[in-house]
């Protein structure tokens, strides 16, 4: 019987439906990223690539995450929560927001990864490490001849008055560090006295964790806290930005990720979670000009990175500040006794 076209059509679509089976087979994942929105994208992307699952991915800083999710608990919307700050993570693994997953790539990462994981009894665990600082923008400060802030006590000299920026701790994982390094530090009654006096030179209070070392890096303020690593990625896309460690030591965050209690898409998240455990995945970071300390033992760190082993590290208390009830405490009375304040 000759082939006519009839013959070739159905089969051809056949092939094709069965060719493309798998890719549509593999579903999706929704991604809420707490990460530089340009390492977010890259990772949405290498991980959509490498697997053929459609990826959505939805940037935020960690405190709108937190609440986000809190929101959605009955109808969980998101897969898993990429980056951020730790604190809030195990804020949600305390609350069971999110949910227990052991990677069997869990051997291959740094002691403080580990114990973020053991702390939240496997409900989150570390992707990164970074300490946090102050970034300054060179050429401003020059012309108004001010000497950049080596030291959490000079932010109060007069000479700062309007000049620095730090982030809402309502919305900023980032901001809630501050707080919880500075009570560390100095002790609860003294830092609080500090964040009044400091209050007196801030101009505003920006939402994300990442809007003060950018406008440090456009002329808009003088000097931002900040993630120093955050400051690293302005000076090397040619911005005047330095930056400092406090002299009086630092506290420092370790970025995390985490499993969305009653995900639709759990195994694609349990796969998107070791994927982004492994060296592979974490060089996406320093692709992205992002210098964080990455947690897997074997990711190369950066040479621009911040050296964690060379600053002066607070023993920063993840398991006591990284409590719903603490967190919630501070934050509340950071806006009724410092934020209240005139300017």
């Amino acid at each position: 019987m000759p082939i006519t076209l009839r013959h070739i059509l159905p089969r051809a679509m056949a092939l094709l439906a069965l060719s493309a089976a798998p890719a549509l087979a593999q579903g999706s994942l929704n991604i809420y990223c707490s990460a530089q929105v340009e390492w977010c994208q890259a990772a949405a992307n290498a991980f959509a690539k490498e697997t053929g699952i459609r990826v959505s991915m939805a940037q935020k800083g960690s405190g709108e995450v937190l609440a986000q999710i809190r929101a959605e608990a009955q109808n969980p919307r998101g897969d898993v929560w990429y980056g951020g700050t730790g604190d809030p993570h195990l804020q949600a693994a305390e609350d069971g927001l999110s949910a227990e997953y052991r990677s069997p790539v869990l051997g291959e990462l740094h002691d403080w990864a580990q114990k973020q994981a053991r702390d939240s009894k496997h409900r989150t665990v570390g992707i990164y490490a970074g300490a946090l600082g102050f970034a300054h923008n060179t050429e401003l400060l020059a012309r108004r001849s001010i000497t950049p802030p080596a030291c959490w006590k000079d932010l109060l000299k007069p000479e700062f008055r309007n000049e620095i920026q730090m982030a809402n701790p309502q919305s900023s994982g980032t901001a809630y560090v501050m707080i919880a390094t500075m009570v560390q530090v100095m002790g609860e009654e003294a830092a609080f006295q500090y964040l009044k006096d400091l209050h007196r030179n801030i101009n505003t209070y920006p939402r994300s964790g990442t809007g003060p070392v950018k406008a440090v890096a456009r002329g808009e303020t003088g000097v931002s806290i900040s993630f120093v690593h955050d400051a690293v990625t302005e000076k090397l896309g040619g911005f005047p930005v330095g930056y400092a460690l406090p002299c009086e030591g630092t506290g420092y965050e370790i970025g995390s990720m985490s499993i969305i209690k009653g995900a639709r898409n759990e195994r694609n998240a349990r796969r998107f979670y070791d994927w982004a455990l492994t060296p592979a995945a974490q060089k996406l970071g320093a692709e992205t000009k992002q210098f964080q300390t990455p947690s897997n033992r074997a990711t190369p760190v950066p040479a621009e990175a911040p050296q964690m082993d060379q600053i002066k590290l607070i023993d920063y208390d993840f398991a006591k500040f990284g409590t719903s009830a603490e967190r919630r405490r501070l934050i509340e009375r950071w806006d009724r006794e410092v934020n209240s304040l005139p300017r």
